[in-house]
């Protein structure tokens, strides 16, 4: 009788460790499809309400696999290629709104993108909740619309030559005689000054139609000369500062479909807070 006993509890606890192993992989793909419907569910709304096609682009740190191995995000040829064609899947006549929340990414990929924005007929609206840095600015100022939370970044569009910005490596040759400077160094100097050249005419082309040519002029050498950090963050105030038009009306909905868009959970997290309204009241 003990034997059998023993035998049926070893059966029981072998079939609950299976459970385990099983509902383990089956709940976060659950947990990711309901997610994907509830995002879904909240652009269809938020493209009834503003008769638009809504479109995302938002970059954070992702885990792949079932072991939630992290990587990093940025504008790549495969966010080139699905904004194109959500674009050509739209009617000249309807409206794109685009909320960015990305460091930037591949200039080629963040052209191709503004290029599309720029040349779309109906008017295109950018909402920028958090940050949008680098070729993240470029898509903003291809669009009609810059909605910006009121503590949201831009950031400057001068042009990197790997870990190098352009700028800095053009003033640094040009501190010292041809005869002390290796091939390389001159080479990459070729580069910087055919870099900086080209995001300056392309910048000035996406914003001279909305500006006086004095102003874009100077909004253009502003963000593309090299007189910031590349990672330096520019505030609301100083976007307006600048002339260019940005509004802070941002709509509640981006920030709750936002939320849909969590970081990957950690052990501990780095923020935490009770998420309800407070006001005076309470």
């Amino acid at each position: 009788m003990p034997r059998r006993f023993a035998a049926e509890v070893d059966t029981v606890l072998t079939n609950i460790f299976w459970f385990i192993i099983i509902l383990s992989i089956i709940y976060p793909m659950l947990q990711q499809r309901l997610l994907l419907m509830n995002r879904l569910r909240y652009i269809n709304q938020l493209e009834r309400k503003r008769s638009s096609r809504l479109i995302l682009l938002i970059h954070r740190q992702e885990s792949v696999s079932l072991f939630g191995i992290p990587f990093y995000r940025y504008i790549d040829i495969n966010d080139s290629e699905e904004v194109l064609r959500a674009i050509r899947l739209t009617d000249d006549d309807v409206s794109i709104d685009i909320v960015l929340h990305t460091p930037g990414g591949l200039v080629l990929a963040a052209e191709q993108i503004a290029s599309a924005l720029k040349n779309h007929k109906a008017r295109v609206t950018v909402f920028i909740p958090h940050y949008a840095m680098s070729g993240g600015t470029m898509l903003a100022l291809a669009a009609d619309n810059i909605v910006m939370d009121y503590n949201a970044v831009l950031g400057p569009v001068d042009p990197q030559l790997g870990e190098y910005p352009a700028i800095s490596v053009l003033r640094a040759v040009s501190r010292k005689t041809v005869d002390k400077i290796d091939d390389k160094t001159l080479i990459l100097a070729d580069m910087a000054e055919k870099a900086m050249v080209q995001v300056e005419r392309f910048m000035y082309g996406l914003i001279r139609d909305r500006y006086p040519e004095e102003k874009a002029r100077a909004v253009t050498n502003a963000l593309t000369s090299g007189s910031w950090t590349h990672d330096y963050p520019l505030s609301f105030e100083e976007i307006k500062s600048m002339g260019l038009e940005v509004s802070c009306d941002m709509p509640e909905e981006i920030y709750e479909l936002m939320g849909l868009y969590p970081q990957p959970a950690q052990r501990r997290p780095s923020v935490q807070y009770i998420p309800i309204p407070y006001t005076k009241e309470r």
